[in-house]
């Protein structure tokens, strides 16, 4: 359910890794070669997850691929060796993702437990409210300037950026938040704004 998936996403499971890197940064600091390996794996795990969040049909799905994009944004800074900062994305990340999760579930029980984009469509004007939160969670996600995804995730850019021996980390990073802002809009517009899909009755 997906008050579950809003909790596990935002608090708990997902993201206790990232706590534990966090938690063992002084062992890290001594390694330099172990940051540059959790950076690189950091940012592949961004770019793959956002590509396979780009063919995904299934609502929760690709919110769940964001979730682990996210995740790897966090694991970046980590590598980085900002831990500061992988722990504001994380926090930020929390409050914009449980929207998502909570707004999802008030979409699939609106549209009888449907999970498949494609079967939906034109669900604005039933679901204005639902409609706005998901919005507002799906631009934060992208990092929308003045919400709360923009701060924490343009940090992390301009942290990679002033790392020379690590460029691609940036430009793989700026890429996929362009993959990031596609599946968004995707997602909204097959559910929210193109022609419905949905069976009557």
């Amino acid at each position: 359910p997906t008050p579950v998936s809003a909790l596990i996403h935002a608090a708990t499971m997902v993201t206790a890794g990232v706590f534990l890197l966090i938690r063992a940064s002084p062992l890290f600091d001594v390694v330099p070669l172990m940051l540059i390996i959790i950076t690189t794996i950091g940012v592949l795990t961004v770019f793959f997850a956002g590509t396979i969040g780009l063919v995904q049909n299934d609502l929760k799905k690709i919110i769940a691929y964001s979730t682990c994009s996210q995740l790897g944004y966090m694991v970046v800074a980590c590598g980085l060796s900002h831990f500061s900062t992988g722990l504001f994305h994380l926090m930020n990340h929390a409050f914009f993702k449980a929207l998502l999760f909570l707004s999802a579930g008030s979409l699939i029980h609106a549209v009888v437990d449907e999970q498949d984009v494609r079967k939906m469509g034109g669900l604005s004007s039933f679901l204005p409210l639902t409609y706005i939160f998901f919005i507002i969670g799906s631009f934060s996600l992208m990092g929308f300037p003045f919400l709360t995804g923009f701060y924490s995730k343009d940090l992390i850019l301009e942290f990679a950026f002033g790392q020379f021996y690590l460029i691609f980390v940036y430009l793989l990073g700026c890429f996929s938040v362009l993959l990031t802002a596609i599946y968004s809009i995707r997602l909204i517009f097959l559910s929210f704004l193109s022609n419905t899909n949905l069976k009557r009755g």
